[in-house]
């Protein structure tokens, strides 16, 4: 399960992954992150925001997960991935190779410095 929060004001948006993450999470996702896409053209930064890797729910939920970033990825200058575990803190050395945005890795306890480095983005 996926919440999240569009920061209209910021062009960003945070995302917190609280349990196993569904299909039904990357729509209503992309529901709240597309309008915001044609309205601005773009977001500015997407933070996630997590103590550890929930896993998907099913086979489904993984390929809803990948086809959400296809989609997406080319719209979203940065990616601050705020957490302490240390699976995902490996996630900007991976997907920085595979995905357009600049990520970087942000210790829990930096969250407002996650936050300011997204809003340089522009």
């Amino acid at each position: 399960m996926l919440r999240f929060e569009l920061l209209r004001d910021r062009n960003i948006l945070v995302v917190i992954p609280v349990g196993p993450l569904e299909q039904v999470d990357f729509e209503q996702f992309a529901r709240q992150v597309d309008p915001q896409i044609a309205s601005a053209g773009s977001i500015a930064g997407l933070m996630i925001e997590a103590r550890s890797f929930p896993g998907w729910r099913s086979f489904g939920a993984f390929l809803t997960h990948i086809r959400f970033v296809i989609d997406h990825h080319r719209h979203i200058e940065r990616i601050a991935v705020v957490t302490n575990s240390k699976f995902l803190k490996t996630m900007p050395l991976v997907a920085g190779w595979l995905i357009r945005p600049k990520i970087r890795h942000f210790r829990l306890e930096q969250k407002d410095q996650a936050l300011a480095w997204l809003e340089t983005a522009r």
